[in-house]
């Protein structure tokens, strides 16, 4: 299934304004965003995917359309170089949501949503929170071809950094999830992914 992102996007924001123009500046900012050279990995194609992923699990999702905000705007701000790309894309949500009128409860679900994709862990969380996480990471589960593409394209992000730097990072990335006593928080991700994902990452730091 391939989502029209635009119409999609436009129905979203259409339940709270009905403002053409807005939404149009909104997406174009969205676009800009997604699109811009140093992006590989975070792009609107890794926006389609955990879309398509939410809509799968829509009955199962409390609150729909701030999990729909969230993943439109958890990485609408990145750049390699930098450590609060979460807290800007939450602030930019937060300013974006108010303008379309969503009430300050929502806004700041969906702000704590964005947050929480800055250390993927979601002990305890709500249910919702825990399917954005999964959707985020089922990258690492795939199979290894998909996986390595994914490798390249974070690499690409990060090349102004030369390949013995890149290479530390990287490797304590990979060793903090291999640590963790499960990476997928929901049962059926968990039984899905779990273990193809510790493959491809012990996989990759034997690579690097």
């Amino acid at each position: 299934m391939t989502l029209d992102l635009q119409q999609s996007f436009g129905q979203l924001c259409s339940t709270f304004v009905n403002d053409e123009r807005l939404v149009g500046e909104l997406w174009a900012e969205i676009v800009v965003h997604y699109s811009a050279k140093n992006r590989h990995y975070h792009t609107l194609a890794h926006v389609e995917n955990l879309l398509q992923q939410a809509i799968t699990f829509q009955e199962a999702i409390e609150d729909f359309e701030v999990l729909q905000f969230t993943i439109w705007y958890h990485d609408i701000i990145y750049n390699a170089t930098r450590k609060d790309n979460e807290w800007q894309s939450a602030e930019k949500a937060k300013i974006r949501l108010a303008q379309l009128n969503l009430n300050a409860k929502r806004i700041e679900r969906c702000a704590e949503q964005i947050l929480l994709t800055q250390t993927h862990q979601v002990d305890h969380a709500p249910l919702d929170d825990q399917y954005l996480i999964d959707f985020d990471l089922s990258i690492l589960g795939r199979d290894w071809d998909t996986y390595e593409e994914y490798a390249k394209q974070v690499r690409k992000e990060f090349k102004i950094y030369p390949k013995f730097l890149y290479r530390k990072g990287r490797k304590k990335a990979l060793k903090a999830f291999l640590a963790r006593p499960r990476i997928y928080a929901t049962p059926l991700y968990y039984e899905k992914f779990e273990a193809n994902a510790r493959a491809n990452l012990q996989r990759e730091m034997d690579k690097l």
